[in-house]
């Protein structure tokens, strides 16, 4: 008989916790397993990615008004006399604005978001809540699972996080998944007596997959010169991606006479300031922000070198998708760079600061035969991930 799982994930926009979420459920047996998905948001780049087989759970009418403006639903609410779910939205956005940290808001804030969530009828044989903090808590508070497990993946020192919000979640858990060995070490230094339900899964990352959405042709208006040397980046835009940094770095390699055209894939909500900054340093036709894109293979398979300038990183995909491209690799030293990168062997490893970035860059410009070295062990690396799937099968 198939068994019945549930994940739980906050949407399904570009990211790398939703990015690893649609290869786990690439690789699943599907003739063993029954899979249901929730989201807060039924929307991202990622929704026509999923496998067909994957269920997307409806949530309760009185979350469809939850999340509309605050005005529109607390109005909505009082009109149907529910004064509870009203209160719970208006201090939703109270406690939201009050508190300025985005990892204790959104923990925070989960008991009055979850009074407009309904607890599921339906009873899983596991359920998985995929991303830290409101994801897991829905598991615990809405779900009947015989086993009931959650995922984190970044590192938990620099995450933000409460762990005293975090402690008797934790504790409702079976297991407690995250995505490298220092990350679990990081588990283990705030939750010591889950020593026995911290597990090690890795991204799933496939090789071959890859490769063939690389081929792929790049969007009109985009161009990489050859007389240029071309940079991607693929993260985020907040500050913990560090691409303020990479701004800096752009600058000073510019102001060296360094012809740079340096292109990120993605999108945030320090768009704005990250543009200003790039206006600032009149580096508009250096630095471009391309935006969120479905398949970035192709942008990254046409780049001369992959820059990581993260402050932190559970463990970045876009960093082993650079790696089975074969890219000159230069990342900063955020604490799991190590897992990823061994310094002067597959990539560089610099200092966190613009400067750092900037030498590191230099450095691989300046060495034609040191970039080929760093893409030809690359090349003779084992890098796919697929049979991570099997670890999941172990715990379920």
């Amino acid at each position: 008989m198939k068994k019945n799982l549930l994940f739980v994930m906050p949407s399904l926009t570009a990211g790398g916790g939703e990015k690893s979420l649609v290869n786990l459920l690439s690789q699943i047996d599907y003739k063993s397993y029954n899979v249901d998905l929730f989201l807060f948001s039924q929307t991202g780049v990622f929704m026509n990615l999923l496998p067909r087989e994957v269920n997307i759970v409806s949530f309760p009418y009185t979350y469809n008004i939850y999340t509309k403006g605050l005005k529109k639903s607390v109005r909505e609410f009082l009109a149907k006399g529910q004064v509870t779910l009203a209160y719970s939205r208006l201090m939703f956005t109270v406690m939201n604005r009050a508190i300025k940290n985005n990892a204790y808001s959104e923990q925070y804030t989960w008991k009055y978001h979850r009074k407009a969530l309904d607890t599921l009828d339906k009873v899983y044989d596991a359920a998985i809540g995929y991303l830290e903090k409101s994801s897991i808590y829905f598991v615990v508070d809405k779900v009947k699972a015989v086993k009931k497990i959650g995922w984190i993946h970044t590192n938990y020192a620099n995450s933000g996080m409460s762990h005293h919000y975090d402690h008797p979640y934790f504790d409702q858990l079976d297991h407690l998944v995250t995505v490298s060995e220092e990350c679990a070490r990081s588990l283990h230094d705030y939750f010591r007596h889950l020593d026995q339900k911290i597990k090690v899964i890795y991204n799933i990352v496939s090789p071959k997959t890859i490769h063939q959405l690389a081929q792929k042709e790049i969007e009109e208006g985009t161009v990489f010169d050859p007389g240029y040397t071309n940079i991607v980046t693929l993260a985020r835009l907040s500050h913990e991606k560090g691409i303020d940094m990479a701004i800096e770095a752009c600058r000073l390699l510019v102001d060296k006479g360094h012809l740079i055209r340096w292109y990120v894939l993605g999108d945030g909500q320090d768009r704005e300031s990250l543009k200003a900054l790039i206006e600032k340093h009149q580096l508009g036709s250096h630095f471009q922000l391309l935006g969120v894109k479905e398949n970035p293979y192709p942008y990254m398979n046409k780049a001369d070198l992959y820059v990581q300038p993260s402050r932190y990183e559970g463990k970045s995909i876009a960093i082993d998708e650079a790696k089975i491209l074969h890219k000159p690799i230069v990342v900063t030293s955020f604490e799991t760079a190590k897992d990823q990168i061994r310094h002067g062997v597959n990539g560089f490893i610099v200092d966190m600061s613009a400067e750092a970035i900037g030498a590191g860059i230099e450095r691989l410009l300046e060495d034609k035969a040191l970039q080929q070295r760093l893409a030809g062990n690359l090349a003779s690396e084992k890098l796919g991930t697929e049979g991570e799937i099997r670890k999941l099968y172990e715990i379920l």
